[in-house]
């Protein structure tokens, strides 16, 4: 599952990517410094099992991951070719989830590929270029539905029942996502189309030190923009997370954000908005050789869950021994938890929660 940064040439997407991965992708004042997409696997920052390595003392604790994907800008025309435009849309395809870099900050040293800052113009940019390319793609299943359609077949019918209305949507401005399937039938095949405006969005305003807390008036127009949207607008002062990102102790990190007002590096909280828009959680095993977080999907079972560690742990699946997080960290240890009837015994209906620890009991 991979979340791809996107947005226009010399917005600060590689220096978001390399603040959150370490990465060092290039990043220069000049547009198209990124050309092949840069892939990050990044630890999420999770104070859970930071609690968890406290109370068990294991040899090795293992974060929960997600992969950040730091793709070419893309310019006005790129749905027919433009810039490195084919080649972005191909990468952003790839990728689970999109986001959205904004430049809400005002910087004459800092080149704008427009010539002057503006987060609303900029959005509609790239909105539109990915929603022409859906409509190319939309247009061509038309194609075909249509034709099996006019034949009587039945699962034409539906899909294009599902693609009159995404092609209603796109001629209209509005992308994919914003279309609402109307039953099983039509939402497999909705999401069959992999089409690029379906993915769940996050917009980060890049702005000014100043205004990493409170924003400002670029960030109120992305705000009011896409109050219908149903998605999280974050700010974040790209420029001031490097700098962060380059001093060496805790400390310095720390007396660094209280300076800005702020408790915990703005990249934290992206990375966790990430997580959770690629629809993932976490669950823990926690034993003296290892405590670790492991990543589900959002509604996954006991059996799923336990396919995370090992194929074996799934198919041999018997039975799950959940404690809730909350339990483990009030209670101290396993036993504890087992003596207080804070210990569960869950069978393969088991749907996981977030923050639950697992041991598995399997067979194979």
């Amino acid at each position: 599952m991979k979340a791809g940064i996107v947005g226009l040439p010399n917005v600060g997407k590689s220096t978001l990517f390399n603040c959150l991965s370490n990465a060092k992708a290039q990043s220069a004042n000049f547009p198209f410094c990124t050309i092949e997409p840069n892939i990050g696997v990044v630890n999420v920052p999770d104070p859970r099992i930071n609690r968890l390595e406290e109370l068990v003392k294991p040899e090795r604790v293992q974060m929960a991951t997600v992969d950040i994907v730091d793709i070419a800008g893309l310019v006005k025309g790129a749905s027919k070719g433009e810039g490195l435009g084919n080649q972005f849309l191909g990468n952003i395809r790839e990728c689970n989830a999109i986001i959205h870099v904004l430049r809400c900050f005002d910087n004459d040293n800092i080149v704008h590929v427009d010539g002057n800052v503006n987060p609303i113009r900029d959005k509609e940019t790239i909105d539109i270029e990915l929603q022409l390319k859906d409509l190319e793609t939309v247009e061509k299943r038309l194609e075909k539905a249509n034709k099996g359609a006019k034949t009587g077949n039945a699962e034409a019918k539906i899909e294009k029942s599902i693609l009159d209305k995404i092609k209603e949507a796109l001629l209209q401005g509005k992308s994919a996502r914003t279309v609402e399937p109307n039953g099983i039938e039509e939402a497999a095949l909705y999401d069959a189309f992999q089409l690029i405006t379906a993915k769940p969005v996050l917009y980060v305003c890049n702005v000014d030190e100043a205004s990493a807390v409170n924003g400002n008036k670029y960030v109120d127009q992305v705000r009011e923009l896409v109050k219908d949207e149903q998605a999280e607008v974050i700010i974040l002062s790209v420029g001031a997370e490097a700098d962060i990102t380059e001093l060496e102790s805790y400390e310095e990190r720390q007396v660094f954000l209280e300076d800005m007002g702020l408790s915990e590096p703005g990249s934290a909280v992206l990375i966790r908005a990430a997580y959770k828009l690629l629809n993932l959680q976490t669950y823990f095993t926690a034993g003296v050789k290892e405590v670790r977080a492991w990543t589900i999907q959002v509604g996954d079972t006991a059996p799923q869950a336990a396919g995370v560690i090992h194929t074996d742990f799934e198919k041999g699946f018997i039975r799950a021994e959940v404690i809730a997080f909350e339990d483990y960290s009030n209670l101290g240890t396993e036993a504890k938890c087992k003596e207080a009837g804070k210990l569960r015994v869950e069978g393969k209906e088991y749907i996981v929660k977030d923050g639950d620890v697992m041991h598995f009991r399997f067979n194979v």
